[in-house]
């Protein structure tokens, strides 16, 4: 009796726990914490050094009391020894544009960051320079949905531009000026990403730029953000009939600011160039190149170029929501940051637009949508390589890269690099982080290649019509709010209705890959075909198979994949037949075409190339006499 009692006596506790739990333990809403920059740089154009202040206005958004702060101090990699150089030496295949480059700096060669002085709400706090990443312990702890005021004094020397950012590129160009600041690092529902800097991705916190450069009058300054004061600095940004009130004194003050950003980036050249076009879109676009060094006539064609690509994006990619965007020559090829990108400039006009095109892309799938590129490189490099190629392919078709011409299949390129990934032995899942790939070459085609044919590919998983439409819904439901994998997959699954998961987690998070052949083909009875499918790749994909009878016509048998769910809209005109589904642990998939052998001439699985198949030898089958 004692013990059925107790039984009795806990089972309403039991039970109001079962049914709170879930309610106590829910996850909140997706939160973003928020910064405000007011920054005022002094730059001493004579020893390459520059003091700088800055308030950060942080505010903890999340659920959480933050005992511990970090900046990126990205600067501090340009010195021998840094875990870059470390890195850049001991790596398989090294970055040319590194190797032993930063082994070798002299002292007035290298770059740093020395934060001499750090307060919270007027408080000193304790902090600590590793390499690249500033430790800060807060003087009080930031408790949630909070706001601080961080004020902080450094000095900075620029390094020798060696990657990304730096003084004196190869092209002459004096201070491309990225990565140049005491940056917050990140903090989301992972926790803190202070990623040591070894060249590679970045993540940032969305916020509001106010930056002030004063530089020697002699330079020109661009920059990603709003020229506040244009009379003051003249060099084309004040319009011609502008009367300018230059002020007297050996430097000039710049004054930017940037909303709704994650980064601001800069550069200076006293050779500047500057031109600007207002675009179709509303928007006003800046270019800013050496003149005079041979390469004049591409700069002046780029401007109409980059409009009409500009049109392109907005129409298939979403709307750009900023005033302004800046293209300035500088750097060590392309690199983009919010409202710009810095760019080598002595190129034709091709390869001008092209690398033009690409940065600016990733105003879409990096500095509005904001992925965690460290961990989703895919999703920002490989989904602006889609996006570049259907822009180019664009603009080749409508004449405006000279020579080039438009493409039947402009994705071909791509599928054959990514097929020699994975058949290289040194491929390695895209759910690696960025800086951890054990060789570049694994990192750069699984970003840059591999994320685009996985957006190609999804195009022939779940029809054309659902990426398109697919592709804006992602924009507009998840820009300035970082999206993972899972919410990029969970937009594509709403647009198509179907189930998606194992796309991802095959394509994604293994290196599976995709091999299907046709194995035989044999008359069945007097009335069919049969057909049957091998698969020899680790992973499944549904299946359109185009079959071409002996008077031309033609008719797509498509075997959903029995995961999905469901099936893809017809595409085409073709006499579509759907089979049953294909089930992903069937090493063999059987159909029957109603036709007799001798009516057929050719059957070919996935002509339009879509699938990722990395032997196509054994695809397509030919009737014997044709």
């Amino acid at each position: 009796m004692k013990k059925q009692f107790s039984c009795i006596s806990v089972l309403p506790v039991f039970l109001f726990l079962a049914f709170s739990l879930p309610i106590l333990h829910a996850q909140p809403d997706r939160w973003q914490q928020r910064v405000n920059y007011t920054m005022v740089i002094d730059m001493n154009v004579e020893n390459n050094q520059y003091h700088g202040t800055q308030r950060l206005v942080y505010s903890n958004n999340s659920p959480d009391t933050l005992f511990k702060v970090f900046y990126h101090l990205y600067f501090n990699a340009f010195q021998p020894g840094s875990m870059m150089d470390v890195r850049s030496r001991t790596i398989e295949d090294a970055d040319p544009r590194v190797s032993d480059r930063i082994s070798k700096l002299k002292p007035e060669e290298q770059g740093w960051i020395k934060v001499s002085k750090l307060l919270q709400d007027g408080k000193p706090v304790r902090f600590e320079i590793n390499e690249t990443i500033l430790e800060v312990t807060p003087a009080e702890p930031i408790l949630p949905h909070s706001e601080v005021v961080l004020e902080m004094e450094w000095d900075a020397q620029v390094p020798v531009q060696i990657r990304r950012s730096g003084r004196d590129n190869r092209e002459g160009v004096e201070y491309s000026m990225t990565q140049w600041y005491p940056k917050l690092c990140e903090y989301d529902y992972q926790g803190w990403h202070a990623n040591p800097y070894v060249g590679r991705e970045f993540y940032g916190v969305w916020g509001d730029f106010d930056v002030t450069i004063r530089i020697d009058k002699n330079y020109v300054v661009a920059a990603g953000g709003y020229l506040q004061n244009p009379l003051e600095v003249g060099n084309g940004y004040a319009d011609e009939t502008a009367t300018l009130s230059i002020p007297q004194g050996n430097k000039l003050s710049y004054h930017f600011i940037a909303p709704n950003v994650h980064d601001f980036a800069w550069a200076a050249d006293p050779e500047y160039t500057h031109t600007r076009l207002k675009a179709d879109d509303g928007t006003v676009m800046h270019f800013f190149w050496q003149k005079g060094k041979g390469y004049d006539e591409a700069w002046e064609q780029l401007p109409a170029v980059m409009n009409r690509a500009r049109t392109i994006m907005n129409e298939h990619f979403g709307k750009y929501p900023y005033k302004e965007y800046y293209f300035i020559q500088g750097g060590d090829g392309g690199m983009e940051y919010p409202l710009a990108t810095l760019i080598t400039g002595r190129r034709g006009l091709t390869s001008l637009v092209g690398v033009s095109v690409h940065e600016q892309l990733h105003s879409w799938y990096q500095m509005i949508l904001g992925t965690n590129e460290s961990l989703y490189a895919w999703m920002d490099e490989g989904f602006t390589s889609y996006a570049e190629t259907i822009v180019e392919n664009e603009l080749a078709r409508e004449g405006l890269l000279g020579a080039r011409k438009a493409k039947e299949n402009p994705f071909a390129g791509n599928y054959s690099a990514y097929v020699a990934l994975a058949t290289s032995g040194k491929e390695e899942p895209l759910t690696t982080h960025a800086d951890h790939f054990n060789t570049n070459y694994a990192y750069g085609l699984a970003a840059y290649v591999k994320g685009c044919v996985f957006m190609q590919q999804l195009e022939y998983v779940i029809g054309q019509d659902n990426l398109k439409l697919g592709l804006l819904r992602y924009f507009n439901t998840w820009k300035f709010k970082h999206p993972n994998s899972n919410d990029l997959i969970r937009v594509f699954e709403k647009q198509s209705n179907l189930e998606l998961d194992w796309y991802r987690e095959d394509f994604v998070n293994t290196i599976n890959t995709i091999d299907y052949g046709i194995e035989s083909v044999e008359e069945e009875g007097r009335k069919g075909t049969r057909v049957v499918i091998t698969r020899e790749g680790r992973m499944a994909m549904p299946l359109d198979i185009v079959v071409t009878y002996t008077n031309g016509e033609q008719a797509l048998f498509y075997a959903p994949l029995e995961g999905m769910r469901g099936e893809k809209p017809a595409e085409n005109n073709l006499p579509r037949t759907v089979l049953p589904d294909h089930r992903w642990i069937d090493p063999e998939y059987t159909f029957e075409i109603p036709e007799r052998l001798k009516k057929i001439a050719r059957i070919e699985i996935d002509p339009s190339r879509r699938m990722a198949d990395i032997d196509l030898s054994d695809n397509l089958w030919i009737a014997p006499g044709n």
